[in-house]
């Protein structure tokens, strides 16, 4: 960038067009708008004292008054016309960061004249979430030097933040002038939901995931199985099988097979009627920090997991019905379910049915949903969806707790036990959650109860052969 004139200004390695450039209309308006307080006061006590003079007849008074209204207008003159060239580059590090936790933005300035600046003022915008203003003065810089300097940002919302565009301010020695010159180019900061690390429970649905054994199917290529087949035109003959060709006396050929991954789909209640309160410590940004937990978990347990909403919009979106965790993709299948998580909102509907609609089309594997609050028939909804899956855990949030001061008293009419009741009846391991619960605790309790559910149905079984 040129500062003063028209130039090019770089920030993360992509040219922009600084803004307030010179041009030739305007210039001399730029300039005045450009002069600070003291140089707004030297001009005006300049023509006053000019004025006196003349009225006065006193020569020596009017060469006062010219020399402080000539003092602000030749500081403005030199500010505007200074033609420092500089590159500037901006590095989030990291750019994804979980809300709560801070990040460092690194801000380098380059000298790439061949003349040396002055004093500069370097100033970056940021949203007010993130903290105050960042404000560095920079040094003369050499002819091809550079400057390095540095700041942290953190936000306890979730959400995609700009950061920029950079800007330059330039100040005479006598403080008579300042003018700002501006990037154009500016990053984004992507605050993600709070991840809480959970334990491996086994709350494992009909498919299991890679370390609780597999499943297999056919498929064009995959590992190797040693029980061979027969010969079929168009076999690769690299796939022969020569010690079972030699035992039957036939052409055999060795199996393709690959591993089944699991699947585990996490729906997350999004209706704005379902949730009460806002902040970061309410119950829907619970409930979003819960889903992101899971997913992470899931993803690390190597199954293929997508995000479904109740308006039944599923990330990512693409593969086999919207699965992704494959061992090359786990980590942008994550990052875009996280970046979802991030600017995730509350929707307009009033009903679970969209995401029932899409559940119901196939075998979905294990179930993980956060409900907010539901009525009667909300509940017989979220009820059925289990009927497709392989197992189901609810998190169904107590909206009398959440709605009330953290001191309140519960009402036990609330009808929490009456939907729990309805989601246990269907099959879902369902859990109740409190104003402040902790999820890896809510996460071992279903893990109890589903332990309990299983043994008491196998004491079931079994009594009923008997």
């Amino acid at each position: 960038m040129t500062i003063g004139g028209t130039g090019q200004a770089g920030q993360t390695g992509r040219p922009g067009r600084p803004e307030g450039g010179r041009g030739e209309k305007g210039g001399a308006r730029t300039a005045l708008a450009g002069l600070t307080t003291r140089g707004r006061s030297f001009l005006a006590a300049g023509v006053a004292a000019a004025v006196c003079a003349y009225v006065l007849g006193q020569p020596d008074l009017l060469r006062v008054g010219l020399l402080l209204a000539a003092l602000p207008l030749i500081c403005a003159a030199v500010v505007y016309r200074t033609r420092y060239r500089v590159a500037g580059s901006r590095r989030l590090a990291p750019a994804r960061v979980p809300a709560g936790s801070e990040a460092r933005v690194h801000l380098r300035m380059d000298n790439v004249s061949r003349l040396p600046t002055g004093l500069l003022m370097l100033q970056d915008r940021v949203p007010y979430v993130l903290g105050p203003r960042p404000r560095f003065v920079l040094d003369r810089v050499e002819a091809g030097g550079r400057r390095e300097v540095s700041y942290r940002v953190r936000s306890d919302l979730r959400g995609r933040y700009p950061l920029g565009p950079l800007q330059l301010r330039l100040n005479d020695p006598f403080g008579m002038c300042e003018l700002t010159r501006s990037f154009s180019t500016y990053d984004t900061l992507t605050v993600i939901p709070r991840v809480e690390a959970l334990p491996p429970v086994r709350l494992s649905g009909e498919a299991k995931g890679y370390g609780d054994g597999r499943q297999r199917s056919l498929a064009l290529a995959g590992d190797d199985d040693i029980i061979p087949r027969d010969y079929r035109y168009g076999d690769d003959l690299r796939r022969v099988h020569w010690r079972s060709t030699a035992r039957y006396g036939e052409l055999m050929v060795r199996r393709e097979e690959q591993p089944q991954r699991a699947r585990c789909t996490v729906l997350l209640d999004t209706r704005g009627v379902a949730y009460t309160g806002a902040g970061p410590d309410s119950a829907f940004e619970w409930a979003v920090s819960g889903a992101a937990s899971v997913l992470v978990h899931m993803l690390e347990r190597g199954y293929s997991v997508r995000l479904l909403t109740d308006t039944g919009n599923s990330v990512p979106g693409e593969g086999a019905e919207g699965f992704a965790g494959a061992s090359g993709e786990s980590a942008d299948a994550a990052g875009l379910m996280m970046d979802t998580l991030a600017v995730v909102d509350h929707s307009d509907g009033a009903g679970l049915s969209r995401a029932y609609d899409v559940l119901r089309g196939g075998n979905e594997g294990l179930l993980m949903a956060f409900f907010g609050d539901m009525d009667e028939e909300q509940t017989a909804i979220a009820a059925k969806m289990r009927q497709r899956s392989g197992g189901a855990l609810a998190f169904l949030l107590d909206s009398d707790t959440w709605g009330r001061e953290p001191n309140g008293v519960p009402d036990p009419m609330n009808g929490q036990e009456e939907r729990l009741r309805m989601l246990r009846e269907a099959g879902w391991t369902a859990v109740s959650v409190p104003r402040g619960a902790a999820l890896e605790e809510l996460w071992r309790q279903a893990d109890r109860e589903r332990t309990g559910v299983v043994t008491a149905s196998g004491a079931s079984a079994r009594e009923a052969r008997s």
